[in-house]
């Protein structure tokens, strides 16, 4: 059975399609997998380190910043689908997987020319215009969020959930480890900061912004994970004058991390929201304003609605976020209900019903 998973360009894309291929490996013996990705992006290097194959396409997405970088726009399309249509032709896939990121546009459009079975993987509750054109073409469509129809034909929707990492199943056994791995008193409450492996500037902001509130309540630790982009403001004066914050650019554990959170205060993507369902930690999501069509928006009050979230727009976090997340910290009450809104919506085993529909696809293969 050969597959190619196409897509990246941030975390959300990649783990999920990462957590799929590995489920692959596990459900068929010998499956061959092969990914598909844009140079330059995070996808090129994430994949190898999971122990996977990836070729790259000299694909771009449109820069809103710069129009003039935008000249090559063009010909950097054209030479994609060129070099999509060779792989495709040369690896000869079964399936393709769309996971979304600049690489699966032009991957999945050639795919259905060629009559290869797709599928898509979307993991925001509000839909990207690139898999909605795709989506028409597609023969399955994988979905978190229900009411989907509204981007997709109703009879090829299926959902699964989002599949996150295998580590973080069962936390609560690892919170003595978590501890020591962080350095944290086991007597205190920890809340978890974190915008993302790159960061965000508002939800770093905030964190000085309240640095009196942190410094006042001294029975409460912090993880702050203030990311490669906050590291030369952040890095050095993260942690001035407070000894109850563990600050760093980039957190290797996550699992640990979110073993020691007691709630979280972070941005709201596809990938972080589906782990903190797993996690089933109390949260305050903070929607990044500059994502295509506000998807994040729209994921955490997909969340808030059902009571498994607090949202606070990005316009406020820097002047109350850490003023809600302690709010939320020393309210037994609704973190108990947020819990238990939580664990209605969270969808353990994503990946596996993800494969299964794959292996539908490739019915030799099951």
């Amino acid at each position: 059975m050969k597959v190619i998973i196409s897509g990246g360009g941030t975390g959300g894309h990649i783990f999920p399609a990462i957590a799929i291929a590995q489920e692959l490996k596990a459900r068929v013996p010998g499956v061959n997998i092969l990914f598909v990705g844009a140079r330059g992006r995070m996808e090129m290097e994430k994949i190898p380190q999971a122990g996977f194959e990836i070729i790259g396409l000299d694909v771009v997405g449109f820069n809103r910043s710069s129009l003039v970088k935008n000249f090559s726009l063009p010909w950097k399309l054209v030479k994609s689908l060129y070099q999509a249509w060779r792989i495709l032709v040369k690896y000869k896939p079964g399936v393709v997987v769309g996971v979304g990121g600049y690489a699966s546009g032009p991957v999945l459009y050639l795919a259905n020319w060629l009559r290869i079975p797709t599928l898509i993987q979307e993991q925001n509750s509000f839909a990207g215009k690139t898999n909605m054109i795709l989506g028409k073409k597609a023969v399955k469509i994988c979905v978190a969020y229900d009411h989907m129809e509204r981007f997709f034909p109703k009879e090829k929707i299926v959902v699964t959930g989002n599949p996150v990492r295998k580590d973080l199943e069962g936390l609560e056994s690892k919170r003595k480890e978590a501890m020591a791995y962080f350095g944290l008193d086991q007597d205190k409450k920890t809340i978890l900061v974190m915008g993302g492996s790159l960061g965000a500037r508002s939800i770093n902001e905030s964190m000085t912004a309240g640095h009196e509130q942190i410094s006042g309540q001294k029975s409460i630790q912090w993880i702050w994970q203030y990311g490669k982009q906050g590291a030369e403001k952040f890095g050095r004066s993260a942690t001035a004058g407070l000894d109850n914050v563990k600050a760093m650019a980039f957190i290797d554990r996550a699992d640990l991390a979110y073993a020691a959170a007691d709630v979280l205060l972070c941005r709201a993507g596809a990938l972080t929201i589906s782990e903190v369902l797993i996690a089933n930690k109390p949260v305050v999501l903070v929607p990044s304003p500059s994502v295509a069509e506000d998807h994040q928006t729209h994921n955490a009050k997909a969340l808030s609605d059902a009571g498994a979230a607090w949202l606070l727009p990005d316009r406020e976090v820097v002047q109350n976020g850490t003023a809600q997340v302690i709010r939320l910290l020393q309210d037994q009450e609704t973190m108990t209900r947020m819990k238990q809104a939580q664990k209605s919506l969270a969808r353990p085993q994503a990946a596996a019903a993800i494969v299964e529909q794959i292996l539908h696809l490739n019915p030799v293969a099951a």
